[in-house]
């Protein structure tokens, strides 16, 4: 009987964890896209035992940058932090065999700033400070 209440404890403790764990993650779609239509993704954003915020993106159909209608060299993701600032995170490679062959990207990274939204440029090198004009996709603010 005791060991039966130790085990039915046991699995509480379990089951509260698990839900505290997966409630800080933040789970959101990229809005469609009128540059690239068939595209889609989502970026979810945990924050970690240090208080920075791990962030993944997985994205699909997305097109080459030297296919778009104003061809580029590389697509940059870039993230605006809660204080207003862009932030280049880094460049996704569409000649690489995963993205050119099966139209499918992701990206990790860590950032100690908190994102409230994150979205995906065109440009022409992958170390641009600023976001520029030609925006593949977008997260609404989360």
């Amino acid at each position: 009987m005791k060991t039966i209440k130790i085990l039915k404890f046991s699995s509480l403790l379990l089951f509260v964890f698990l839900v505290g764990m997966t409630s800080c993650s933040k789970k959101i779609v990229f809005q469609n896209s009128s540059v690239v239509p068939a595209a889609r993704g989502k970026v979810t954003v945990d924050l970690d035992k240090n208080d920075n915020y791990q962030i993944k993106i997985y994205i699909t159909n997305l097109a080459e940058v030297e296919r778009l209608s104003s061809p580029n060299k590389t697509y940059v993701i870039w993230m605006q932090t809660d204080e207003g600032y862009y932030k280049n995170l880094g460049q996704l490679e569409s000649s690489s065999a995963s993205m050119s062959t099966k139209l499918k990207a992701s990206f990790e990274t860590v950032s100690a700033f908190k994102p409230v939204r994150i979205l995906i440029t065109a440009e022409d090198e992958g170390s641009v400070q600023y976001p520029g004009s030609n925006l593949i996709l977008t997260t609404n603010n989360f």
